[in-house]
């Protein structure tokens, strides 16, 4: 039985060029390419279509992320980095935290450290932002 290789990996391609990228899925992409393709097919359909605004999508993902059944640190990260590019307060990611709280504290002990981190880093972009002439 041979394996039907798929004709293109336009998705993941295009979903690693965007930097939304978790290192993990590398390794998957050179296992099984197919797999990868249909999983980020299915991933995206949300961010492709429906009425929640792409800051809410991020604010959810970041629940996820910090759920204490997942507490994946890297996904936390990258989605406050996404929620705080669209706009999102550090009052809006610390409520999210706190409703994620309900599942245990450890969501908590994972994204307050991180948000700090991320509010740092945005605080020193803006901070080294050129000025403008005058």
């Amino acid at each position: 039985m041979s394996e039907k290789k798929i004709s293109s990996t336009l998705l993941t391609d295009a979903q690693q060029a965007s930097g939304d990228w978790n290192p993990l899925w590398s390794t998957l992409k050179e296992l099984d390419a197919d797999f990868l393709e249909a999983y980020l097919h299915l991933r995206s359909v949300p961010f492709r279509k429906g009425p929640l605004p792409p800051k809410t999508k991020e604010l959810i993902l970041i629940a996820i992320n910090a759920a204490t059944t997942h507490l994946y640190a890297p996904g936390v990260r990258r989605h406050i980095a996404n929620a705080l590019r669209l706009g999102a307060t550090r009052d809006e990611l610390l409520e999210v935290i706190q409703l994620t709280t309900v599942l245990g504290i450890h969501a908590a002990n994972l994204a307050v450290p991180i948000l700090l981190e991320e509010l740092s880093k945005q605080a020193e972009m803006k901070s080294k932002k050129p000025l403008g002439k005058i």
